[in-house]
């Protein structure tokens, strides 16, 4: 038996893990155990500390050192409490995951025993090695300090391992001249852009009790699960995250039974698993599904402040990752694992909030309200218009050049739907006047009032990359495997902007000129109203609709970079403090590099398994067809086969030139070009011979799990 048969025999007779634990365990009794939350602050705190700490985390004052080094005898207390036994800062570089060193809390004293040591600086400030973290020319490679410095915005936590537990404290990255080396720190600055000038708009409308605004993030994440034994006899799977050979299987997703069908009992042991996990950490996972895909399935947590939920997003990935191998699956987070079926994306639902509970999306119940959130929603139009190609590039990344516009996932082009009834009023305040809504009451926009815009009036459209749906917006274009930071920052900085613009003409006008309002919002409409869009965003008509409005269409990664480098980004990111000329540029050299190195690892995975396991497996059935070559159908499908392994040596050739010709076009831009242009066409067209190979050579000779089993073996 080949060890593709003996994995699927394996599969068969597996046993799913029990439940017991997940019915013991569940519900509030573990929510946020695993958490230095507020209850527990507060009982391993003294009072006065516990209040100025709660202070600095709710936004209302700096971080006093003076308390710092009782938070850290707090802190360690209840960690050693729960068995923790050593510490780590826990960052994010720019390398798409977390990172993490561990120190242990004894400390020897001499007299050959040990205390269990934790002070306040150890507690607020980390030295990392920096030097082997990406930084696009910020730091050289022998230029190694670095310091991580924790965000007491988001909380401290426990990593509970069957050999042990870590205290695990939430750190921003800075390198030793001061400088951004992680996600985190642009993403707080922009948060602190954003609520400046929200906090302009609203003085306007008279609140003068909102001391804060923030944004909340509820990312819905995909993923796909596949047998770990399978998985483990796919090379490209285990280095690049993606199939880069498979023919389709006779079974797709074509009759949408997966899609919110019943969950597997064992996907679903793997999912009763993770969320008590998560529960633990204080993360609210809340929804869990088939996706639309076989082996695809999404969660979703509750909205939580984004500095919160972007790292909570990124221990929901570890987690599925950690808990899959529990239960002998591999987690797949990849945009576009399988050619020919979905791919996963994560979407971003973002909102603007006061720290009084006012959502500034949300339509209101009265004029005065209404007019609020038509000049925040219409901010965010503009926001997304102007800086549409700012957007994009946001989310650029190499598997997100196989997954946008593919017929699954908002394409390239960057546009907002609203809802007909809600772009009807947009609509009519473009031309300067209300007479009424669709849906429900009527009122003159342009003299006192506006209309009462019910909640949820209209459809969802889930082929556009930026949908209004009742009191938020979902950014549905990120990758599935993407950081939701750097999206955010862009999103945030972009808002920034329209506030601030939206904030200056609002200050020339008396307070409660609601004609002068009018007036301002119209003029930003008809500037901006191109943007929107309520049809379908996969028809090849929305593209050429997109380009007769102007609306750029960066398809790829290698289009989308360059629009980091203008003096519009430049500006609008060192304008509002959130990166500086050198920190935008060394991200920009970073997603550079990022690209070529994905392109040279999967053109060198590609061809490792066409030389190595498909061209020998197809010369082999070769062998078997010629003692049998006497039959003239035998005869038939030997000829097609040798045809196949000639176009497939062919094809092998020019994938190596095609990547020999990309390391020898001398910047990284340069060679990112030939990938994209060269690389990548070479890489496809092995891919096509091997996959009709797949369908000719003996199955008991074809080395590589195929798709009827990666997707359908549970």
């Amino acid at each position: 038996m080949t060890a593709r048969q003996t994995a699927i025999t394996t599969i068969a007779n597996h046993k799913i893990a029990s439940t017991q634990d997940y019915l013991e365990n569940a519900g509030e009794a573990i929510y946020g155990q695993y958490v230095f939350h507020e209850e527990a602050q507060r009982e391993y705190l003294a009072k006065p500390v516990f209040k100025k700490l709660r202070r600095t985390i709710e936004g209302h004052e700096p971080f006093d050192p003076a308390i710092m080094d009782a938070v850290a005898q707090g802190v360690k207390e209840w960690a050693m409490a729960h068995g923790a036994t050593h510490y780590t800062h826990w960052f994010v570089p720019m390398t798409g995951s977390t990172a993490e060193k561990h120190d242990s809390f004894l400390s020897p004293t001499g007299d050959g025993r040990t205390l269990a040591e934790f002070s306040g600086k150890m507690l607020v400030q980390g030295e990392p090695d920096a030097s082997s973290f990406p930084s696009g020319g910020i730091r050289a490679t022998f230029e190694a300090r670095g310091y991580t410095a924790w965000d007491v915005t988001s909380p401290i936590f426990l990593q509970v391992e069957p050999n042990g537990v870590t205290l695990t404290i939430p750190t921003a990255f800075v390198s030793y001249t001061g400088e951004a080396l992680d996600h985190k720190i642009p993403m707080l600055r922009s948060q602190e852009a954003l609520g400046k000038q929200a906090l302009r708009v609203l003085r306007w409308f008279d609140n003068l009790t909102a001391q804060r605004v923030f944004t909340n993030i509820g990312p819905e994440q995909e993923y796909f699960l596949v047998d770990r034994r399978l998985a483990e006899q796919r090379p490209d799977l285990i280095l690049t995250g993606r199939t880069l050979f498979g023919a389709p299987s006779p079974k797709g997703q074509e009759l949408e039974d997966q899609y919110f069908g019943s969950i597997r009992e064992r996907i679903l042991a793997f999912m009763m698993d993770l969320d008590r996990e998560l529960w633990r950490l204080g993360i609210p996972a809340k929804t869990r599904h088939n996706e639309v895909a076989p082996g695809q399935f999404e969660m979703a947590p509750v909205y939580e402040p984004t500095s919160v939920g972007s790292d909570h997003n990124m221990v929901v990935m570890s987690m599925m990752r950690r808990l899959a191998l529990r239960h002998d699956l591999t987690f797949l987070i990849h945009e576009k694992p399988f050619a020919g079926i979905n791919g996963s994306g994560k979407h971003n639902n973002w909102s603007m909030a006061t720290d009084e509970g006012e959502n500034l999306l949300d339509p209101g119940n009265d004029p005065h309200a209404n007019a609020q959130f038509l000049a925040f929603l219409v901010a965010v139009i503009r926001a997304v218009n102007v800086h549409a190609d700012l957007l994009r590039a946001s989310i650029a990344d190499a598997g997100q050049d196989h997954r946008l516009g593919a017929n699954e996932a908002p394409p390239a082009i960057m546009s907002i739907f609203l809802g007909s009834q809600l772009e009807d009023v947009v609509e009519q305040l473009g031309k300067g006047a209300m007479s009424g809504s669709k849906k429900g009451g009527s009122a003159d926009l342009g003299v006192t009032s506006l209309p009462v815009l019910p909640k949820d009036a209209t459809d969802r459209n889930r082929t556009s990359p930026f949908a209004f749906t009742g009191n938020k917006f979902e950014f549905r274009a990120v990758g599935s495997s993407a950081p939701i930071y750097w999206p955010q920052t862009v999103l945030n900085t972009a808002v920034a902007d329209s506030l601030c613009q939206l904030a200056d003409e609002l200050e020339k006008l008396d307070h409660g000129d609601f004609a002068g309002l009018t007036k301002i919002l119209s003029t930003i409409v008809k500037a901006n109203r191109q943007v929107l869009f309520e049809g379908n965003g996969y028809s090849e008509e929305w593209h050429a609709e997109a380009a007769r409005r102007g609306l750029p269409n960066n398809r790829t990664t290698v289009d989308a970079l360059p629009s980091l480098t203008t003096d519009k980004a430049k500006a609008l990111f060192s304008g509002f403090g959130v990166l500086s000329e050198r920190e935008l540029a060394s991200r920009v050299e970073i997603n550079w590099e990022r690209y070529v190195k994905v392109q040279n690892i999967e053109a060198n995975c590609a061809l490792d398994i066409a030389l190595t396991m498909i061209l020998p497996a197809t010369a082999k059935y070769l062998g078997q067809l010629g003692g049998a070559s006497s039959s003239r159908g035998i005869s038939s499908v030997c000829e097609r086969v040798s045809g196949l392994a000639d176009k497939l040596v062919d094809a092998i050739g020019a994938l190596e030139h095609a990547k020999h010709k990309a390391h020898e076009a001398g910047s990284v831009q340069a060679e990112a070009r030939v990938f994209c242009d060269q690389v990548i066409p070479a890489q496809s067209a092995l891919r096509e011979v091997a996959d009709e190979l797949e369908t000719l050579v003996d199955d008991e000779l074809w080395p590589l799990p195929k798709y009827r089993e990666l997707l359908f073996q549970y």
